[in-house]
């Protein structure tokens, strides 16, 4: 039979050579975690960024990280477990100007730009204009993206049809970091208290999370009416996040207790 390994072993194993032992790091509580940091657990070496909208995001493979990174010093060491308790929000892309991409499947060559929402390939059309960006050595900045994370790259911005059109340095100088690049947001706080949501009504714009937290004593979830989504049981102190990407009125409630009711309006 023949043996498969998972996406996240495959992260550990891109990434592991580099990674820091677990005993050269103190592991720390998740209440010295924020945004913007760099964390791993003890057993694995699959490094992840930490969102401002509280989700972890992958890197695909090491040279996307060190396209952001020079080095691993500043990844913080959590609990296995405490790890497990971030949700994977998605992977991190090449930052932007720093490399060229192509597939195998595609012989075009894409620079990297500043999106809406993460990175944005825009087709260099020749490669005369490759020349007068890059230089002579232009191919040696291109970078074979597998055909699964190519789809990270989903939003396809202008041609470039002549040098003037991308400048490399300006766009890596317009995105300071993971967050700006993704345009990540804090999340919208819920509370679940045990006879109540707070608030029980919340307004939010599209394409943004909501992290349900259970400050109650008694276990609790968010579920909604129609059942197309829900946090599952949360015990005390534990979390939920989900992003709503869809204007409309969506009706949820407890579970458990389904007295507790709430509603969410995208707008």
């Amino acid at each position: 039979m023949r043996k498969t390994i998972s996406f996240l072993s495959l992260v550990a194993l891109l990434l592991g050579m580099h990674a820091l032992p677990a005993h050269a790091a103190t592991v720390l509580p998740l209440s010295q975690v924020h945004s913007g940091d760099l964390v791993r657990g003890t057993t694995f070496s699959a490094v992840y960024y930490l969102g401002k909208d509280g989700f972890r995001y992958v890197f695909p493979n090491d040279k996307t990280y060190f396209t952001w990174y020079t080095n691993f010093n500043s990844v913080k060491f959590v609990t296995d477990a405490d790890l497990a308790t971030i949700q994977i929000g998605g992977n991190v892309t090449y930052k932007p100007g720093s490399r060229l991409i192509k597939i195998n499947s595609d012989p075009k060559v894409y620079a990297i730009d500043h999106g809406t929402a993460g990175a944005k390939r825009r087709f260099v059309t020749t490669e005369a204009v490759a020349i007068a960006i890059y230089g002579a050595n232009w191919n040696k900045m291109i970078d074979d993206v597998p055909d699964a994370f190519f789809s990270n790259y989903k939003e396809v911005g202008s041609d470039i049809e002549q040098a003037g059109d991308y400048n490399p340095a300006s766009v890596t100088n317009s995105v300071n970091d993971i967050n700006d690049d993704k345009s990540l947001k804090a999340p919208t706080l819920v509370d679940i208290q045990d006879n109540q949501f707070v608030p029980a009504t919340i307004t939010i714009k599209a394409g943004t999370a909501i992290k349900f937290t259970n400050k109650g004593a008694s276990p609790h979830t968010a579920t909604s009416e129609d059942l197309s989504w829900g946090t599952g049981t949360l015990q005390n102190g534990q979390n939920f996040s989900r992003y709503f990407k869809t204007a409309g009125t969506f009706p949820f409630h407890c579970s458990v207790h389904p007295s507790m009711t709430g509603t969410i309006i995208v707008e």
